[in-house]
């Protein structure tokens, strides 16, 4: 159970559902209780709580009645009775008051220990959990609501002390004025606007803001402003560093490496917002996904407004691990003024970057580094344990796996499911039909085009760099010719940007650097799961792939392989490539040989339980795997394996039939057929019966009676429809024993 009081009260169960609670003395009662959690408030401070200094002659007996409405809401147990009063018997962090004052507390300590952005993101954490008015529902809970809206307000202040100090000054500006007018006489609050706006470069508003908060002092209180009030006027006018940057003049903070945008960002307004908050709680965030999925492209939109000194590495060039940190000395243009010596070696780059970094407010953005990731995760380590007030963002196709850092991945954009009316909205469409304008003027997503133009997205999985590949290509031909050659789409795909990186030039290119970053066991392992279709189970890749599950949760890791569902897959566009390479490392029989068979037996399992208590969860089951059932029966149909595509169709004809799948499957048990001739062989005789009668569905000729015995699992059935009803069918005779 959960009780929230900062706002209108109300009271959570288990699975999130709102209790009904009464009226406004249960709910004090309530809140007098949640203040205490899980400790004793006595009769005398409940009953002083819920009826001030008259209360009612039997008080008691009135406080009896409200515990007794609040046990019937809550439950007996949650309302303890003991002899000194009663007890909420709860967790105090199920309380969210509770909950603010702890992470309210550690902002203040981060504060005080110098870690504004521990601080900040504490405090945001806390000041997030309010709804409104705390306790607005609650009126005989006034003097609890006051003391609660005061430690609001002072959380405020904290966490705008953290973000001042973090140099946030322009953000500041507006909320502190609010909050100013608000609360004209709260010194703190005015020295924080002073410093907001001297940060700003707006020296003389500063003043002006501390001369109406002398005036109002004097005429409200008669009173001088405090020590710190004071110290922040003579500060401004003194421009003291210890008010933070100097006034700069209306200039904006440095933006080193970071380049202008060329073409418009699409589609990722939710991410973008996500990755600029994540960059307010943690010092550092790791943008992780698939190559052309967009990330350094997201982490340079998501720097762009940041309040302060942005710094952008690009690593690709590198090979050798030992260059990073030189590259980022080089990227800061941080310039050793004194020449090496016999007493004086070579300044270590790592250590020149931790002496220039120490006190300096900085985001460092370290561009693609997967090719590095031991190295760059070493030195974001050491820089960040040095440079208290040093921010780092990376980008990789694996997180770098240091402490504190918050990891966020990028995925492809969103795709619209089948049918929708408003596909041309979607992300993935819109950065199609933005780049298809900007090659081809005037390209608009009409009725005829929209098709190819989502067709185009759903084939390249919603990867930004592949989609504007593919709107490149209509200088050349037309959407629909595109959308038709998709399956050739690395021969298709093979003209980028000419000054775009080597490996963001082709499609092919994109994959293929991630390719190469694998050891053997794990290209071998990504080559073999491209036999799935639909994903697969860590069983089943094991199983089918012939090596360790730990390998596969390693693609997972470097973003070859997503998790969806519990399953395994790989994108279209990786899934095309990887089987290029089980194709020329000479393994594809050997593979979908495998496959064939593990869903072979996984049918054959399933097959007796379709008949049973269970058939529901086994129906869920085989419906995850049809894709894979599908793609089993196909290789048999295509390679000839009579045996093993009878022992599917012979195991799957229920599944088709409870699930209404007739049609589907009449056409593959008709090719099967085909393969197996007049004759199966020995011992499949009834696997052949059953194909004989799926093919038979197509054109709807069974007879009405067989339906309820596609649930009979016996052999005296698939006798009896072998010796009798057989022949009612098109196709070849065959009698048994």
């Amino acid at each position: 159970m959960r009780v929230d009081i900062l706002g209108p009260v109300r009271v959570l169960d288990g699975e999130g559902r709102p209790v009904a609670l009464g009226g406004p003395r249960v709910r004090a009662l309530l809140v007098l209780l949640a203040a205490e959690a899980g400790r004793i408030v006595t009769q005398e401070q409940l009953i002083d709580g819920l009826y001030g200094a008259e209360p009612p002659e039997a008080a008691a007996n009135a406080l009896q009645s409200q515990v007794s409405r609040l046990r019937r809401a809550l439950g007996r147990h949650l309302v303890e009775f003991h002899p000194a009063g009663y007890r909420l018997a709860i967790d105090p962090q199920d309380v969210d008051a509770h909950r603010f004052e702890r992470l309210a507390a550690e902002g203040r300590e981060a504060l005080r220990a110098g870690d504004p952005a521990r601080a900040s993101g504490a405090l945001r954490q806390a000041l997030g959990l309010w709804r409104g008015a705390a306790l607005a529902d609650a009126p005989l809970a006034r003097a609890g609501a006051t003391h609660l809206a005061e430690l609001r307000l002072a959380a405020t202040e904290d966490r705008t002390q953290a973000e001042l100090e973090l140099g946030a000054h322009r953000e500041l500006v507006g909320e502190l004025r609010a909050l100013v007018a608000a609360h004209p006489l709260r010194e703190r609050l005015r020295v924080q606007l002073m410093r907001a706006l001297y940060g700003s470069g707006r020296q003389a508003e500063a003043l002006d803001t501390y001369e109406e908060g002398r005036r109002l002092l004097d005429e409200e209180l008669g009173v001088e402003p405090g020590a710190e009030l004071a110290a922040a006027h003579l500060a401004v006018l003194r421009a003291d560093p210890s008010l933070g940057p100097a006034p700069r003049s209306g200039a904006e903070p440095s933006r080193q490496g970071l380049r202008a945008p060329l073409t418009s960002f699409v589609g990722r307004a939710e991410d973008l917002g996500r990755v600029r908050r994540l960059l307010e709680e943690a010092r550092l965030v790791t943008l992780i996904g698939p190559g052309g999925a967009g990330k350094s492209r997201l982490a340079a939109e998501a720097a762009a407004p940041a309040p302060l000194d942005v710094c952008f590495v690009e690593l690709a060039p590198l090979t050798d691990g030992a260059d990073v940190a030189q590259a980022v000395v080089d990227a800061l243009d941080l310039r050793d003024t004194m020449l090496p010596s016999p007493d004086r070696p070579a300044t270590n780059p790592a250590a020149r970057l931790v002496t220039a970094l120490a006190d300096r407010t900085l985001l460092l953005i370290l561009d693609n580094c997967e090719h590095l990731i031991g190295a760059v995760a070493a030195l974001a380590d050491r820089l960040l344990a040095a440079c208290p007030h040093l921010r780092l963002m990376a980008t990789s196709r694996e997180a770098l796996g240091i402490t504190g850092e918050a990891i966020y991945p990028v995925q492809p954009l969103r795709l619209p499911p089948p049918g929708a009316s408003d596909a041309p909205g979607y992300p993935a469409v819109r950065l199609f039909t933005d780049r298809a304008a900007a090659v081809l003027p005037g390209f608009t997503v009409e009725e005829g085009v929209l098709d190819h133009v989502i067709h185009i997205c759903r084939a390249l999985d919603g990867l930004p760099l592949a989609i504007e590949l593919a709107a490149a290509r209509l200088r050349a031909m037309p959407v629909k010719e595109v959308a038709a050659r998709l399956d050739d789409r690395f021969r298709l795909l093979a003209r980028g940007s000419r000054t775009a990186l080597p490996r963001h030039q082709t499609l092919r290119a994109v994959v293929a650097w991630s390719w190469d970053l694998l050891d053997e066991d794990e290209q071998a392992m990504a080559r073999r799961l491209t036999v799935f279709a639909g994903g697969a189970t860590l069983e089943a890749a094991e199983r089918v792939c012939g090596l360790p599950e730990e390998l596969l949760t390693s693609l997972v890791e470097k973003s070859l392989v997503e998790v969806v569902g519990g399953r395994y897959r790989m994108l279209e566009t990786i899934r095309a490539f990887c089987a290029e390479r089980l194709s020329e490392a000479g393994e594809v029989e050997t593979y979908r040989r495998a496959h064939a068979a593990h869903y072979g037996d996984l049918a054959d399992a399933a097959d007796p339980h379709l008949r049973q208590a269970e058939q529901l969860e086994w129906l869920a089951m085989l419906d995850k795997e049809r894709d894979n059932l599908n793609a089993a029966l196909r290789w048999a149909v295509d390679e000839g394996a009579a045996a093993e595509g009878l022992r599917l169709v012979g195991a799957l004809s229920c599944y088709w039939w409870i699930r209404g799948r007739r049609a589907e499957s009449a056409a593959m048990a008709a090719e099967l057929l085909a393969v197996v001739g007049p004759e199966p062989e020995e011992g499949l005789e009834e696997e052949y019966a059953m194909c004989v009668l799926a093919s038979a569905w197509a054109e709807q000729r069974q007879p009405a009676d067989l339906g309820p015995l596609m649930y009979d699992g016996s052999r005296a059935f698939r006798r009896e429809f072998l010796n009798v009803m057989l022949p009612m069918f098109q196709g070849p005779p065959t009698t048994t024993t």
